[in-house]
C-alpha cells in the first residue's frame, strides 16, 4: 500500500528530487557523494568561520563552522547545531545555508559540528564530539559574546537523535547548562523499524528515509563493542529511563515520518517528568519535509520553530535579568 496519496501535494516534488536508494557499506560511499540540496539563492547573514576545536580525551580534534551575527556587539545566544544524515553521511557544511539565516534572525552566535561519522566511528564518538562542541562553546562563552544561560542545541534527524543524547549527557555529567533542545523529526530510538520495534503504523517510512534505511544507520553507530548499559540513553535516547532534568523541549515532526511515533512518545514523556515541552506534528509530511521551504507546511514549521527559539532566549534572558 502506497501512501503518496496522503502526502501534501507541494511536498510531492521532493519524492522526486530525492531518489529512493539502497543504502548499505557498499553504497555508502557514493551516496556520501551525491547532493540533495535543493537549489535556491545565497542566503542572507555572514559565511562561517571555520575551526577545530579540542576533541573528546584520546580523540581527534573537532572541526566547527562558527557564524556570528554583524552588528551591534552584545551577549547573544549560544546554538550549538548538529546535522542530519542517520549517523552515516552529512557534514556541517549542508547546514549552513539555514545557519545562517537563523545565526541572523535569532542574533545567535552558532556552532555547527562536523562530527564523526559511523560506522568509521561508532558510538560514542559522534555523541562525544557534539558534547565537546557544547563544552567549547560554553568555555568561551565570554570571548564569542555569548550569554552562557541561553545555550541551545538544535538538531533534526540524526542530528536530533544527537542532539538529545548531548541534553542527556550534559545532564549526567554535570556539565554545561542548557536552556533548551530543538529536536526536528528526531531520529531516537534504535529499535524502529526493527524486529524490536514497538509500532506497526503502516502511514509511515515509506519516502526519503525508511526503515530499511533506520537499520542501517543504527547498525553502523552501534558498531562492534558491547555499549555499557548505563550508556544505553546516549546511544539511544528513547531508552532514557528518566527525563527529569533535561532542559525545556521542542520536537516537530510529520505525521508521515518514520519518526513520528518515537518523538511523540519522547515528548509525552517528557512533559510527564516536568519538563516544558513544545511538540508539532504536520499533517501530510514525510521525512526532511522542510527542504521544501516555499511549501505552506515548510513556512508554518519554519515560523513555529523560530517562535519557540525567540520565546527560549527571550525567557532566559528575562531570568537572568532578575537574578
Amino acid at each position: 500500500m502506497s501512501t503518496r496519496h496522503l502526502v501534501d501535494p507541494e511536498l510531492l516534488p521532493l519524492l522526486d528530487f530525492v531518489p529512493q536508494l539502497e543504502l548499505n557499506y557498499e553504497s555508502l560511499p557514493a551516496m556520501r557523494e551525491m547532493k540533495f540540496e535543493v537549489p535556491g539563492d545565497e542566503p542572507p547573514g555572514d559565511p562561517p568561520r571555520l575551526l577545530e576545536i579540542p576533541g573528546p580525551a584520546g580523540a581527534p580534534a573537532v572541526p566547527i563552522r562558527l557564524f556570528v551575527p554583524g552588528g551591534e556587539t552584545r551577549l547573544r545566544p549560544g546554538i550549538i547545531q548538529v546535522h542530519g544524515g542517520g549517523y552515516v553521511l552529512g557534514t556541517a557544511e549542508i547546514s549552513d545555508a539555514e545557519n545562517r539565516v537563523m545565526a541572523r534572525d535569532q542574533d545567535a552566535v552558532i556552532v555547527s559540528v562536523d562530527y564523526r561519522l559511523a560506522p568509521e566511528t561508532p558510538f560514542p564518538g559522534p555523541v562525544e564530539d557534539c558534547y565537546a562542541a557544547l563544552r567549547w562553546l560554553a568555555a568561551n562563552a565570554a570571548e564569542l559574546g555569548v550569554d552562557p544561560t541561553r545555550i541551545v542545541v538544535i538538531g533534526a534527524s540524526a542530528g536530533g537523535g544527537l542532539a538529545a543524547a548531548t541534553a542527556l549527557v550534559a545532564r549526567d555529567r554535570g556539565g554545561p547548562a542548557l536552556a533548551g533542545q530543538f529536536l526536528i523529526y528526531p531520529m531516537l530510538d534504535y529499535r524502529t523499524g526493527g524486529e524490536e520495534d514497538r509500532s506497526r503504523n503502516p502511514h509511515v517510512g515509506e519516502f526519503i528515509w525508511t526503515r530499511e534505511f533506520n537499520r542501517f544507520g543504527w547498525d553502523a553507530m552501534r558498531g562492534t563493542e558491547p555499549i555499557d548499559p548505563a550508556r544505553i540513553h546516549h546511544f539511544s535516547p528513547a531508552l532514557a529511563e528518566d527525563l527529569s532534568g533535561l532542559p525545556p523541549s521542542y520536537i516537530a515532526t510529520g505525521a508521515l515520518d518514520l519518526f513520528l511515533e518515537e518523538d511523540v512518545d519522547y515528548a509525552m514523556r517528557l512533559a510527564h517528568a516536568g519538563i516544558a515541552t513544545e511538540l508539532h506534528v504536520y499533517p501530510g509530511a514525510i521525512h526532511a519535509f522542510d527542504m521544501m521551504g516555499g511549501s505552506e507546511v515548510a513556512r508554518c514549521f519554519a515560523a513555529d520553530l523560530a517562535s519557540a527559539l525567540r520565546r527560549c532566549f527571550r525567557g532566559q534572558a528575562s531570568s537572568s535579568t532578575s537574578q
